[in-house]
């Protein structure tokens, strides 16, 4: 690890100002990306700024249909909360299948979503649940957020704030895990709101993305018959060590129907 510099502000304001003072300084949230980064020396940063604390990024609040999640809330937090259970009981199975206890207990919502990881797990709720992602500037929509392979809407200096998710009618999320990282090889996230279906898909592509032709077979028939005859083109997969696009694109198809029946189950 490059020498650098630890800095704790004591407000949202501060530590945006430091940032675009200090222009290779690197936020520090959960740091379950960031820290290995640092150690293998892929990175050096002048300084860490401390994120964790700050009273803005805190707390998980639902009003008009709305679960609003601030950025430092760590995924336990998120797996734990009798708000998220109570809800969206889809999220917060999704946040106890993260990773393992010490990363669910180090990582946070905000840093997650602002890595964006093509293997991570918030970005499938995040389109699966049409989500809105807060930030100290503005407002994304997740479609607009999710631009590529570790590649955000975020500009320079720009910090998300927190996650607001709809509230849907139903929801249901599973994975295929990688073995030993438990990071999703593939992950649906399916969600109905009225006549409005969402399948948000992680692990199998290059960034997170919703399998449209699925939504539309689902909107109008709301059952496994209906993904019958639909599939997914390889060559929008990843293809690597972990799997090929061909095992890829049939895992999307085989958990979104799982994760269809698992909706069903609990409607």
């Amino acid at each position: 690890m490059y020498a650098l510099t630890y800095f704790r502000p004591a407000s949202l304001d501060e530590a945006i100002a430091f940032l675009e003072a200090n222009p290779e300084a690197k936020p520090l949230s959960g740091g379950m990306t960031l820290v290995p980064t640092l150690k293998q020396r892929l990175a050096a940063p002048s300084h860490l700024v401390d994120l964790t604390r700050l009273p803005e990024l805190q707390g998980i609040t639902y009003d008009a249909s709305v679960l609003r999640i601030g950025a430092a809330t760590r995924h336990a937090q998120v797996a734990g909360s009798d708000v998220v259970r109570r809800e969206i009981p889809a999220l917060a199975a999704l946040a106890g299948l993260i990773a393992d206890p010490q990363v669910r207990n180090r990582g946070t919502i905000g840093g997650s979503v602002a890595n964006n990881d093509p293997a991570a797990d918030y970005p499938a709720a995040l389109l699966g649940l049409g989500a809105t992602v807060v930030t100290s500037s503005r407002r994304i929509a997740a479609e607009d957020f999710i631009v590529g392979m570790f590649e955000t809407a975020l500009q320079e200096s720009e910090l998300v704030t927190a996650i607001e998710f709809p509230r849907p009618e139903r929801a249901a999320y599973l994975k295929y895990a990688h073995a030993a990282s438990g990071y999703a090889v593939t992950g649906v996230f399916v969600s109905q709101l009225g006549g409005d279906v969402r399948v948000g898909v992680t692990g199998a592509g290059p960034a997170a993305f919703r399998w449209h032709d699925a939504e539309q077979a689902l909107a109008e028939d709301f059952s496994d018959a209906a993904l019958a005859g639909l599939s997914i083109d390889p060559d929008l997969m990843l293809d690597d060590a972990t799997a090929p696009a061909r095992y890829r694109a049939n895992l999307v198809k085989v958990f979104t129907r799982r994760a269809l029946a698992a909706v069903l189950k609990g409607a």
